[in-house]
């Protein structure tokens, strides 16, 4: 695969993180052999204004390590690496399930972890170096021998839920990123509209006194309330069940609004001519709820009149618009202007051209 994953990973930022911006555990540990090394032989403790500060990278002891075989794992990268954070949003998005991403870097010929497993789904990213791994047969699947595999750069792997793994580094220094799926399953969704049905305040309700005695006549009444949970269930809205649990989803979503701080320094400067851009990776998705129109930003909810839902889904759906062409939806030309401010305060609009373009945005 011509370029792999290095937009993603590389060695020379691997070693940037640890050597220039002082990483702090738990963002990355070391591992060897399938043992966890104790924190303090690789960190070190300093100031930060008048706070001392412990769990700081210690540059010459990873390197140290590293050089004895030691593997660096980089935890939560989607937390703090914007080109990871970019790429498990685009994944997230795609997918509709939550992901993270981890970084394991090995030395020639070493292995960080022993034979395990994960409780979630994982796909495996080779960014740099070869690594051979060992993939036993899923919980799901038939029986088989465990699969011998050498990864090169822009390889992957898929494993669901509970498949047994080993690898280990070859010839040379290897990194990969393991990105974790959280899948939201259907015993999540019927636990949503359970939970509907439970909310009837007669359920709290006491057992009788003696039903320990008089276990026929419990059971007639537990009857009775399952037949009324049945049909209660029955008049459950599947639609309005699968919405409740996509705005859950779509509002629990970290803001990547790079540059909103530098765009707000000074007084946002706009006019009819300014040309409004989507932030890379931003999240807009508008419901209509009690005569307003609701937009979910990733971490917030934003409340508008309902007269502004054409020019919000105008908005939703482009990748830019001038302020000037929401005049067929928004006549006053001061009112574009406060929706145009509000939404760039908001994190979801930026008047600042993007470099980049990022796949799979919402």
């Amino acid at each position: 695969m011509l370029g792999g994953f290095d937009d993603l990973l590389t060695l020379d930022e691997v070693d940037r993180f640890l050597t220039t911006i002082a990483l702090r555990t738990p963002f990355f540990r070391l591992v060897q052999a399938g043992k966890r090394i104790p924190e303090s032989e690789y960190t070190r403790s300093g100031r930060a204004g008048s706070r001392d500060v412990a769990g700081i990278a210690d540059p010459a002891a990873v390197a140290s390590l590293f050089e004895q075989g030691a593997t660096i794992v980089l935890q939560g990268l989607h937390r703090w690496s914007e080109p990871v954070a970019r790429f498990n949003r685009s994944l997230e998005l795609e997918l509709g399930h939550a992901c993270q991403v981890n970084a394991y870097v090995t030395p020639a010929g070493a292995q960080g972890l022993e034979l395990h497993h994960d409780p979630h789904d994982v796909f495996v990213l080779q960014a740099f170096g070869r690594k051979r791994w060992q993939v036993h047969a899923a919980p799901r699947e038939a029986h088989r021998q465990p699969l011998d595999a050498e990864v090169g750069p822009g390889d992957t792997i898929y494993m669901p839920t509970g498949t047994p793994h080993a690898a280990s580094a070859q010839d040379g220094i290897s990194g990969h990123l393991t990105v974790g799926v959280h899948v939201t399953t259907w015993r999540d969704m019927l636990g949503d509209v359970w939970r509907t049905v439970a909310a009837d305040a007669s359920l709290d309700d006491p057992l009788d006194p003696g039903w320990l005695r008089d276990r026929s006549d419990l059971a007639q009444k537990l009857s009775t309330r399952v037949r009324a949970a049945s049909e209660r269930l029955t008049t459950i809205d599947a639609g309005d069940a699968i919405d409740a649990r996509a705005d859950r989803f779509l509002s629990a979503r970290a803001q990547l609004a790079r540059g909103s701080i530098a765009e707000r320094a000074e007084t946002i400067a706009l006019d009819e001519s300014t040309m409004l851009y989507r932030r890379p990776g931003s999240v807009c998705e508008l419901r209509t709820q009690d005569g307003e129109v609701v937009a979910l930003l990733g971490d917030r909810r934003l409340r508008l009149p309902a007269w502004i839902e054409p020019a919000m889904r105008r908005i939703a759906s482009s990748d830019a618009v001038r302020i000037a062409e929401l005049d067929d939806v928004i006549r006053d030309p001061a009112s574009r202007l406060v929706l145009a401010r509000r939404l760039i305060r908001e994190g979801l609009l930026t008047a600042v051209p993007p470099t980049g373009r990022w796949p799979g945005r919402r």
